[in-house]
């Protein structure tokens, strides 16, 4: 894909950019890198390269089980098979058997590995078991909460038992309309939780199952005080699992806090997935949507989630793109939250091929399909970036990422 771009002698200035970047970069594959917390024009740029080996042979990992070994509902096991998933991924292979058991997990995988399916299919089945049981999932953001009630939705499908997605930005009263129902399985964001409980809507003391999923996102996104203010109003014995792509000191310090004698199930290869080829593209003299432009109209960026830092700057991005003639939206903060599901649709529909987002917008999107992300600002930290190009190069197969840079 990118290697025949790079060897074709594109005359256009991105094109010839992109080639010089990687030239001058000089630069070898880096070892796992360390949290980087300062501002990312300050983060390596050696850090945005990452070459692509392309072999003959690729490594296939062999799961130790199907879905229709593992000791689940006949039901969910139909579901698992109409979604034509036959073969569990390496979290999911590893993750469910513990799940099964009860026991509290650690799970540490980089992102669209298949986690949610590594939690939800074995709680389902609890479910189904005990139907007093309500499990809770917390995560960062309200998009990452509609993905998982999607993929619940669909291993749940004809069980007669129901989930809600408590977030920001929804209408709140529709929301403790569904809760009165008592559905199974609560996907909330901290904020609106916290919101619920202080108008007596949610009564955590019914839970006792826990899922925190991108709890690393949680702690960069500000939400620890609110994580352990909603969890002190959980039983005790309880059953958590625990998600994370990164394993920093204060991740550490919450797990040893909130999970008791956990299994720790590790999955991850590097801090960025081999399947993405990285690299950056040199803009020092250049307008720089002039070069942004002359990259996208180059055939093999046939969708392509573009990055920036801010939501003015995201809305104007996009606005020029259209301006330009390219099918491109944008989603941000300032969008109200049928907005940004509407532009989502469209561009997981290919109504659109360009989505510009900011990193909280952007969390939890899961797309297939995603040829390129584009940092057209550098990402905050290193863990952004991380997860920014974490979009692409999904369930096997390759994706490009590229980093403007002055």
């Amino acid at each position: 894909m990118t290697r025949n771009y790079r060897q074709s002698g594109h005359s256009a200035h991105g094109a010839r950019h992109f080639s010089r970047g990687r030239r001058q970069g000089g630069y070898s594959r880096t070892h796992t890198p360390r949290r980087n917390a300062s501002h990312g024009d300050h983060i390596n740029h050696a850090r945005f390269v990452n070459k692509a080996v392309i072999t003959e042979e690729v490594e296939v990992f062999t799961p130790e089980h199907r879905f229709t070994d593992f000791h689940i509902n006949e039901s969910i096991k139909t579901n698992i098979a109409n979604k034509g998933y036959i073969t569990p991924t390496p979290i999911q292979d590893r993750a469910i058997p513990h799940v099964l058991r009860g026991e509290d997990i650690v799970g540490v995988a980089n992102t669209g590995t298949g986690k949610t399916g590594a939690f939800l299919i074995p709680l389902i089945d609890k479910v189904l078991r005990d139907k007093s049981e309500c499990v809770l999932i917390m995560v960062p953001t309200r998009e990452l909460a509609q993905q998982i009630e999607e993929e619940f939705w669909g291993f749940a499908s004809h069980l007669r038992i129901g989930a809600v997605s408590c977030v920001g930005g929804a209408n709140i009263n529709r929301q403790i309309a569904t809760l009165r129902r008592d559905p199974h399985f609560v996907i909330g964001t901290p904020g609106r939780l916290k919101d619920l409980v202080a108008r007596r809507a949610i009564n955590l003391s019914r839970f006792r199952t826990v899922v925190l999923d991108e709890a690393d996102r949680m702690l960069d996104m500000g939400f620890i005080a609110d994580m352990k203010y909603l969890l002190a109003l959980i039983p005790e014995v309880r059953h958590t699992l625990f998600f994370s792509a990164t394993l920093s000191r204060e991740i550490e310090s919450l797990i040893g806090t909130f999970l008791k004698n956990p299994t720790r199930i590790s999955v991850k290869t590097s801090d960025t997935a081999e399947s993405v080829e990285q690299d950056i593209v040199r803009t020092s003299g250049k307008n720089k949507i002039d070069v942004l432009h002359d990259l996208l109209i180059q055939p093999e960026f046939k969708k392509v989630l573009i990055f920036g830092r801010t939501k003015h700057g995201v809305e104007k991005l996009s606005k020029l793109l259209v301006a330009r003639g390219f099918k491109a939206s944008s989603i941000h903060g300032n969008k109200s939250q049928s907005q940004r599901e509407r532009a989502l649709a469209q561009f997981k529909r290919d109504h659109i091929t360009i989505l510009v987002a900011t990193d909280v917008a952007a969390r939890g999107i899961d797309v297939e399909g995603i040829s390129h992300v584009i940092n057209y600002e550098i990402p905050t930290t290193f863990d952004d970036y991380v997860h920014r190009i974490g979009r692409t190069g999904r369930a096997g197969k390759r994706g490009m990422a590229l980093t403007f840079v002055e």
